[in-house]
């Protein structure tokens, strides 16, 4: 096998490129320390308005009861306004972590439930750089 001068000087060049692009390449970045700042929504699901709903803020392993949240039902059924109510209500609470720049990092929900009963929860993770 015989190798010519082009040959040679495409590998010699593909060569150097790679060492270049391996050698030259900048530092990673260090990951960033953050600070993190919770809350929670509990929002009951029984009949009659009956259940209990609230807003629980964590922050520093700090924990306090928020805003009381209305309950989704009334005596007569769903009552709308007050799901509305408590979207405005959350809504308000992340855009003020938001503005004092905090970062809406996770959002995690869940449900438990009955035939008759049952209460839905969401948690609002949000983190800062230290």
């Amino acid at each position: 096998m015989k190798l010519d001068t082009r040959s040679l000087l495409m590998g010699a060049s593909f060569a150097v490129a790679l060492f270049l692009g391996y050698s030259f390449r900048p530092e990673p970045a260090a990951p960033e320390a953050y600070t993190y700042r919770q809350f929670s929504t509990i929002e009951s699901v029984v009949p009659g308005g009956l259940g209990r709903s609230r807003v629980i803020i964590s922050d520093q392993g700090d924990q306090e009861v928020g805003k009381d949240l209305l309950n989704f039902f009334s005596m007569v059924g769903i009552n709308f306004k007050n799901i509305a109510n408590n979207d405005r209500l959350i809504v308000d609470q992340i855009n003020e972590y938001v503005s004092q720049g905090w970062e809406l990092h996770t959002v995690t929900t869940g449900v438990q439930s009955n035939d008759k009963t049952g209460i839905f929860i969401t948690r609002y993770l949000f983190r800062k750089p230290v």
